[in-house]
């Protein structure tokens, strides 16, 4: 079970992340997890390119570490990137010592002052260790609208008009540039980019 769009008392309890920006511009965030792979990053680039939209790429450590060339060409094409720990790690599953440890693995390959947590989750006590050491990311991005590009059960149709029902004006939406997701990804990255940027909307890196 997983929430579409994130509801208002779950940004409550976790105020001190970031759900979403407040704006009143036509402007959405978008956002990829799980990368760099060699088959779904390459293809978001060249969607993004298309549109000339901007994005933010949260990357797995060990990912970076396996394809450096297709992290580079992130970095290259004006897009941030994002600290998502070495190993994809769950904070629900982990203590806050593991958890810290995994984080600053990453950051041996990953430049950036943004993270997010895996699966969203993430404890108070890993919250207050990650923002008490300052060589640390310090901006924890979270999401206001979710694809749902990695549920296996459901179409890249009804992906896309997840995120198109529920994104407006400052969204940070995530979608996954990974193996599993990219059958999805495929249908659903395009029809959401072409559907708002004909309403007018930009789309920024974070």
């Amino acid at each position: 079970m997983y929430f579409i769009k994130t509801p208002f008392w779950l940004r409550l309890i976790y105020r001190s992340c970031i759900w979403r920006k407040p704006t009143q511009d036509r402007v959405l965030y978008l956002s990829f997890d799980d990368g760099p792979h060699p088959e779904a990053t390459p293809f978001v680039l060249e969607q993004l390119a298309i549109f000339n939209a901007k994005a933010s790429f949260f990357c797995i450590g060990k990912n970076v570490q396996l394809y450096p060339n297709i992290y580079a060409a992130l970095i290259k094409a004006n897009h941030t990137v994002g600290n998502h720990t070495q190993n994809h790690m769950n904070g629900w599953k982990n203590n806050t010592t593991n958890y810290i440890v995994d984080i600053q693995e990453a950051t041996k390959s990953i430049s950036s002052n943004l993270f997010r947590p895996p699966y969203g989750r993430i404890s108070f006590s890993q919250i207050k260790a990650l923002r008490s050491d300052p060589s640390l990311p310090q901006e924890i991005i979270m999401w206001d609208v979710l694809s749902g590009d990695f549920d296996t059960t459901i179409s890249g149709d009804q992906c896309a008009q997840n995120v198109i029902q529920h994104a407006g004006p400052g969204s940070i939406i995530v979608f996954h540039d990974s193996a599993k997701a990219m059958d999805r990804l495929r249908i659903a990255l395009p029809k959401v980019l072409l559907h708002f940027s004909k309403l007018g909307y930009q789309f920024k890196a974070l």
